[in-house]
């Protein structure tokens, strides 16, 4: 098969790779001893052919695949006896150090006899894991040296130029060798004896017939059917018909995809062509499926429908894409129609490059093409004033136009290496290119397909696509392409499956070795404890503690230690269960602590201080508080810091220190009881014992004023304006003082009115020492003056002081 073939032939090896390694990783590690006596052979055959850099790539592989089979029995054989071991050592350093040759005699027989016998089976056991040690790091380095050559290899294959294939003197044989490879599979043998004979068609024809029906029909009525049924559920209102538009569009794939297998099944059940035959057969019925899945792509991603297509460029635009997509399939189908030909005849190396030139200069110039397309992309402005959302606009638009300029670039340059005879380099380029984008646009279309899901899951519609959930879906869906895109670009099945064992083998830290497995024990434990902690914290939040005589402060100060305690607790089984040696990590604590005492000393300081708070319990949740000239409830208080909602319903964060360090005052702190101070004041001449026996009254008539004890009311001051007077009060709760003042206010207002008591107000008195300067005509002249005489001093004249004590008394000018 030619490239295309070849990629996915190789996705899928790696694949079963991939899943026979994680078997592997999940079956238990009590393998046997490896063979070592088979092991030495192919190791020294190895290293010679590493010497000699000889051997086909092929031979290297396969030589490569062995030598990794081992090394996994190595790693496994590392692990043999573990336990017995651990074991062993543990008893040998519970008989102590051993003792020295001067006092040798000093330790009892007994213990000496059961020290060297310890001793004497942990060497037995630790022959095969040490050999192993060794060989796994030889196979290790082995492995290394074949991918070097390997890579080494492939790079230099790049670099073969072939004759250019605009040299005329090629053409003729190239076609000569066409025609050639032509006649030799009309001529090719059947595989069956009695091939091309009336009897064997008449065996086969009811099957040939009804295969070659059902294909054609499927070919040509596929598409129909699909739309038929995309027009049916439109028409019935379907729930969610963006998901089920998607689904319907699979079918105008899987519909003439299944029709071209069926007429390929039709045409090898004939038994007119030889192996070669069916072989191209096949490979044209795989090569028209992925002619139909990429050009559903970019139905897809270039669609007719604006609020479909996922690149709103404009009708016009989308329209040129999808036919410059659909003209680099079919020059694709073309190009590997003519290798495939070709493959097993006798054909010279540079007929291939005459023959291929010219579908694959088509191809670039609609890979140029389409590269302009994109890069002309602009994202649509944003129907909200989001920041993020701009942002994430912004970013996929710079990545569209990145592929565009890329593409631009490979479809310039790819004619002029052509030409030029690189024909590896521009086969190591533009496919590849080519896969990326149909790979990404794929990503794009599952994504905006799993948003449409989500949204109907969720009742969000169109809404959901813009939600967090289907970004994650998209990062999801780029991991899981990255291996198919390291395939496309040239990288070995045996790289991919060496990234694998790698990642499953894990990283070492000191004495440990931490694998993804442990991660994954890690998190379900710590997931599983994280929830325990949760529900026994509902519980009592709901059930226990409420049937207790501990107040709300308490009861939320007991559910919050409870749950930074299960988390700990969790986070401790976690790592005890996943096999990580926190001993190994003393490095790390160390220079953890040194980092905690130089720059994150504040956020210790109030991770202590919350915890003060939280058993303490200076203050509560719901107290009424002020700290730092901040006043309001407690609503949160958290191991970092408290959040106080203040009477203006805005939430003041508060470090936990500043609570404890700082001087804080607590309204509310045991009781609701407080004080209330009401200042009042009456004019002068008026009789204070009626003052003061209408503000009791007025006082104890307030349902939430205290009786015991009593209001109290106090002739304070004789003010510069008033006599002063204050109604002193205890309230039942502190948390309605400003609603009882208030009402107080009111009644002492209606009940002075009543009675005829002033409450003075401030009064001053203005005295103006010139008021004839204020005189519109006198100022005008001042004026004049000034400007006249620049440089002299204006006199005014001098007001006698009886007459401005007369000025001043009058109404008028007192008033002014």
């Amino acid at each position: 098969m030619g490239r295309f073939a070849r990629l996915f032939t190789r996705l899928a090896i790696v694949l079963c790779l991939i899943a026979g390694a994680a078997s592997a990783q999940d079956s238990t590690l009590s393998a046997a001893v490896p063979n070592f006596d088979r092991w030495e052979p192919l190791a020294r055959s190895a290293e010679n052919a590493i010497e000699q850099k000889r051997g086909t790539d092929a031979t290297l592989e396969a030589m490569r695949g062995r030598i990794a089979e081992y090394r996994s029995e190595f790693d496994n054989a590392r692990s043999i006896n573990a336990a017995r071991i651990k074991t062993l050592r543990e008893q040998i350093a519970a008989l102590g150090p051993a003792p020295d040759e001067a006092t040798a005699e000093a330790e009892p027989p007994d213990v000496a006899a059961q020290r060297t016998a310890l001793n004497d089976e942990l060497s037995s056991l630790l022959v095969p894991v040490q050999r192993a040690e060794t060989q796994y790091v030889r196979a290790n380095s082995l492995v290394g040296q074949l991918d070097a050559i390997l890579r080494e290899r492939q790079t230099r294959q790049l670099l073969t130029v072939t004759p250019s294939p605009l040299n005329p003197a090629y053409w003729r044989p190239a076609l000569v060798d066409l025609t050639t490879a032509l006649e030799g599979l009309r001529n090719e043998s059947p595989k069956a004896a009695n091939a091309r004979t009336w009897s064997s068609l008449r065996e086969n024809l009811p099957v040939v017939v009804v295969l070659t029906v059902l294909g054609l029909v499927l070919i040509l009525r596929g598409r129909y059917w699909a739309g038929m049924i995309v027009r049916s559920l439109q028409k019935y209102g379907a729930r969610g018909f963006g998901i089920w538009r998607f689904l319907v569009s699979l079918l105008r794939i899987f519909l003439p995809a299944s029709g071209l297998i069926a007429l390929a099944l039709a045409i090898i059940s004939s038994d007119l062509l030889g192996p070669k035959g069916e072989s191209i057969v096949l490979v044209i019925s795989f090569l028209g499926g992925m002619m139909l899945g990429v050009r559903w792509v970019s139905e897809r991603a270039f669609s007719r429908d604006d609020d479909e297509a996922l690149l709103l460029l404009s009708q016009d635009k989308r329209k040129e894409a999808r036919f410059h997509v659909s003209m680099i399939t079919v020059m694709i189908v073309i190009t590997e129609l003519v290798g495939q030909i070709l493959d097993n005849s006798n054909s010279a190396a540079v007929s291939r490059s005459v023959l291929v030139f010219p579908w694959l200069v088509v191809s670039s110039l609609m890979l140029y093409r389409i590269g302009v397309l994109l890069r002309g992309y602009v994202e649509p402005s944003a129907a909200t004033d989001d920041a993020l959302t701009e942002v994430r606009i912004s970013t996929f638009g710079r990545v569209v136009r990145g592929l565009g300029t890329g593409a631009v670039v490979i479809g310039g340059l790819s004619p002029i290496l052509l030409a030029a005879g690189y024909f590896k380099a521009v086969d190591a380029l533009m496919p590849p290119y080519i896969m990326t984008l149909v790979l990404l646009g794929l990503v794009m279309v599952l994504q905006r397909f799993l948003a449409e899901l989500y949204g109907v899951l969720t009742g969000q519609g169109e809404a959901a696509r813009d939600a967090l959930m289907p970004v994650l879906f998209g990062m999801i869906l780029l991991l899981l392409a990255l291996p198919v895109l390291a395939l496309v670009w040239g990288a070995r099945v045996t790289e991919l499956t060496e990234l694998w064992q790698a990642f499953g083998r894990g990283f070492a830290v000191g004495d440990t070795r931490i694998s993804p497995t442990d991660f994954l024990s890690f998190a379900v434990i710590f997931v599983i404890g994280y929830a325990l902690t949760r529900l026994v914290q509902s519980a009592l939040r709901s059930n226990v503690l409420p049937k207790t005589k501990i107040d709300i402060g308490g009861q939320n100060a007991i559910v919050s230690g409870l749950g930074y305690f299960g988390i700990f607790l969790a986070a401790l089984a976690a790592i005890t269960g996943a096999g990580i040696d926190l001993s190994s990590l003393a490095f790390v604590a160390g220079a953890l602590s040194l980092g905690i005492g130089f720059g994150l000393q504040n956020i210790v300081s109030n991770f202590v201080s919350g915890i003060i708070l939280l058993i303490e319990r200076p203050i509560s949740e719901g107290d009424w508080i002020e700290v730092g000239g901040q006043m309001g409830y407690v609503r949160d208080i958290s191991v970092r810091s408290t959040r106080i909602e203040t009477f203006d319903r805005t939430d003041v964060i508060v470090p936990n220190a500043d609570l404890v360090s700082g001087t804080v005052t607590n309204y509310t702190r045991g009781n609701t009881v407080g004080r209330l101070i009401v200042p009042v004041g009456v004019a002068y001449g008026t009789d204070t014992r009626r003052v003061d026996k209408l503000l009791r009254e007025i006082a104890e008539a307030q349902p939430m004023v205290l009786g015991t004890p009593p209001p109290n009311v106090l002739f304070l001051n004789f003010g510069a304006d008033a006599l002063e007077f204050e109604i002193r009060c205890f309230l039942r709760d502190v948390n309605w003082m400003m609603a009882v003042k208030n009402e107080i206010n009111h009644q002492i207002a209606e009940r002075f009115a009543k009675e005829g008591i002033e409450i003075p107000f401030a009064q001053r008195d203005l005295w103006l020492r010139n008021p004839e300067v204020l005189s519109p005509r006198r100022g005008a002249a001042v004026e004049v003056a000034s400007t006249e005489t620049a440089e002299k001093d204006i006199d005014l004249p001098e007001v006698p002081e009886e007459g401005r004590t007369a000025e001043a008394d009058r109404p008028d000018d007192t008033t002014a």
